[in-house]
């Protein structure tokens, strides 16, 4: 009996410790996945578009679809964001698409050279593509500088695909006779690099130097394909045009703009904020904030695209976090009754008053 006993339990032991390390090796993987993404190279009727997508094809909500700057990468431009940690609760109960613009990718090839880069109408028109291979109908867009532009111009034209716009750095006017003289000299006395440093950052952070533009000087200089960026830039410079965007001409869904107090676009988001429909915008302006507030302050961006979300009708029972318990923090919001802004209140974000979710036919302007 003594050796029937120790047999059984060698029988029962082996088979519990395989179990246990499959299921953590499949739950390692599972994380692996989750945090890398899912990488596919899409065909447009422009040509290829790198994309990544972050959790399942699940059509019942729209999908978050990013487009990145000039002189970054969706992993650069959006990675610090959304593996912030209180952007969690978004980023698991939404489908992720991250798209790149043609050759920004991270290790991709170099263009040969004479290679005739896509214009901004033409990245815009790549974007229905995207949607059409995930079988998404409508996406909440999140773009930065040019993907700002770029999914302007997207939005614009496919009203009926999107549900919502966050636009951060937003510049909507075609490049006038002055930034194309600028860009003329600093084409001659700086180097590509440090003319996308001068879009991406202020002034300020320029001069200070700060860790984050040394790391992105480092980055972008020593890219393998810098070419392929250098494309970018001149096409965003070249092909730029008016939106054209009015009062009554203006996006069909909630729009949030976003820009820090020292960004090189914050006169340019301004406009584009007064030119807008005011029951449809939000205006998020940063105070103490540079060119990249997305990788900057993260959680001060997080808690307002919450309130963006929620406004839509998404997440409704979505706990705020840092902004409701700041003190200091303050909310000030501009309420328009048809079409015309009536005097503008302040709601202590620490007060009763400030916890209710901006709804989309209000505009708010944050300071932060």
């Amino acid at each position: 009996m003594t050796t029937e006993m120790q047999e059984i339990a060698i029988t029962e032991e082996k088979p519990l410790l395989t179990g246990q390390a499959e299921a953590k090796d499949a739950e390692a993987a599972a994380r692996i996945l989750l945090d890398q993404g899912q990488e596919h190279s899409i065909e447009t009727p422009h040509g290829v578009l790198h994309v990544t997508l972050h959790g399942t094809r699940t059509t019942r909500r729209p999908a978050i679809l990013t487009f990145h700057d000039v002189g970054l990468d969706s992993k650069s431009c959006f990675s610090p964001l959304f593996k912030f940690e209180e952007m969690q609760e978004i980023v698991k109960n939404f489908t992720l698409i991250h798209v790149d613009a043609p050759g920004q990718e991270e290790g991709a090839a170099a263009y040969a050279a004479g290679h005739q880069y896509p214009s901004m109408d033409t990245i815009a028109e790549m974007i229905p593509s995207v949607l059409q291979f995930f079988n998404f109908r409508t996406v909440i867009g999140v773009g930065v500088g040019v993907g700002a532009y770029i999914l302007s111009k997207f939005a614009l034209a496919n009203p009926d695909s999107v549900e919502g716009l966050v636009l951060v750095n937003i510049d909507t006017n075609a490049r006038g006779w002055m930034d194309w003289a600028a860009q003329k000299l600093s084409s001659v006395t700086s180097s590509l690099t440090e003319q996308i440093l001068s879009h991406l950052f202020s002034q300020e952070e320029l001069s200070s130097n700060t860790e984050l533009v040394q790391t992105h000087r480092a980055r972008i200089s020593k890219a393998s394909n810098l070419v392929n960026i250098e494309l970018f830039w001149k096409t965003y410079n070249s092909s730029r045009r008016d939106l054209n965007i009015e009062r009554n001409n203006s996006f069909k869904c909630p729009v949030m703009l976003v820009v820090g107090d020292q960004a090189p676009y914050e006169e340019a988001a301004v406009e584009c904020n007064s030119k807008m429909d005011p029951t449809t915008t939000s205006f998020l302006k940063m105070a103490d904030a540079g060119g990249l507030p997305q990788l900057t302050q993260p959680a001060k961006l997080t808690e307002a695209f919450k309130y963006f979300i929620q406004g839509m009708g998404y997440m409704a029972s979505s706990c705020m976090t840092r902004l409701s318990r700041s003190r200091t923090t303050s909310l000030s919001s501009s309420y328009s009754m048809d079409g015309s802004r009536s005097r503008s209140r302040t709601l202590s974000q620490g007060s009763q008053g400030g916890q209710m979710p901006p709804s989309p036919s209000q505009t708010m302007e944050v300071s932060c």
